[in-house]
């Protein structure tokens, strides 16, 4: 676990990569802020009503005179963010509609993404995913080619390093979602030093079951090895062909994936979200994440249950991102 946080912080030194935290009053993201502070490797922001932030950091203990505060509504730019955000939308916000929406912290902190005045952004911590993913879809938008944005998590346990997709965002992706989600998760764990070989899981193995399901993971890995043709990607696998060499050799003897897989692209998000808790849960495995790819800008999304120690690690995942 150590080593993939020293490998990002290495990565990110002398990067000089800005983070937005819009849950300024939450003791857990202040205290992640002050770590990320004196660290030094990332510079965090914090965003919310100035008074109630400081009043939060004085009863937690925490000294944020070093960390820049912004309270949205008062910000010298908020008309300037408020005109672009007017452009962005295309005709589907006034200006009095513009203004007032920017006060909402995660629509603010978006803006500072897309404008350039920061790298990315974490929230989550006291809002649901929709209040973070929103404004991202709205104001970031997905990258070319790509309808959907994703959420993979990264499983850590010991030295070893796997890829779950989507477990967080698509409830049940098409063949073509399915494809644009295992090729971006090959860049998810790139990123993270993982040489990417994907799994396309299913209930059934190399048609050893033929429904309207495993047909749509069939497509979906003919699709995806169609948009890049370089990487290790073939489906559909039951989780066992594309984990365990020796069942592998018995189910998939002609596939590329010889039970070593290490992205595995979960066929629906029930699928996906049951599988990594299991995994985490029963397996002892640790779970960052979740990471949402696809996006033009990185915005992560915590589980309002985390920890001050998920906010710093998101925070400094989510730099990594930028890069």
């Amino acid at each position: 676990m150590a080593n993939l946080f020293d490998g990002i912080r290495a990565q990110l030194e002398g990067k000089g990569k800005t983070i937005v935290l819009p849950e300024g009053e939450d003791v857990r993201i202040l205290e992640a802020a002050v770590r990320l502070q004196q660290e030094g490797i990332v510079k965090p922001v914090l965003l919310g009503n100035e008074a109630e932030v400081k009043k939060a950091a004085e009863e937690g203990g925490f000294d944020i005179r070093e960390i820049e505060l912004i309270e949205p509504a008062s910000a010298s730019y908020f008309a300037e963010l408020t005109e672009k955000f007017v452009e962005r939308r295309g005709g589907k916000a006034t200006l009095e509609q513009a203004q007032e929406q920017l006060k909402d912290v995660n629509y603010f902190g978006t803006m500072l993404i897309y404008t350039g005045r920061v790298d990315g952004l974490v929230s989550g911590a006291a809002h649901s995913t929709a209040d973070t993913v929103r404004p991202a879809l709205q104001i970031i938008k997905t990258k070319p080619g790509i309808s959907k944005t994703s959420g993979a998590f990264i499983m850590m346990k010991g030295e070893e390093r796997l890829i779950f997709a989507d477990c967080a965002i698509t409830v049940n992706p098409s063949a073509k979602e399915l494809a644009e989600i295992a090729v971006e998760s090959t860049k998810t764990a790139k990123a993270f030093g993982i040489d990417p070989r994907v799994a396309m899981l299913s209930f059934s193995t190399k048609g050893s079951a033929v429904t309207e399901e495993t047909e749509k993971v069939v497509e979906a890995a003919k699709i995806a090895q169609e948009m890049a043709p370089e990487l290790a990607i073939d489906g559909e696998f039951q989780f066992d062909a594309a984990y365990v060499p020796s069942v592998a050799a018995k189910k998939a003897p002609d596939s590329v994936i010889k039970g070593d897989a290490n992205v595995f692209i979960f066929p629906t998000l029930d699928a996906g979200n049951i599988g990594y808790k299991l995994t985490e849960r029963l397996g002892g495995y640790e779970a960052i994440g979740p990471i949402l790819q696809g996006l033009n800008g990185p915005v992560n999304d915590l589980s309002r249950g985390c920890s001050a120690d998920d906010v710093y690690k998101l925070s400094l995942i989510t730099a990594a991102q930028s890069l």
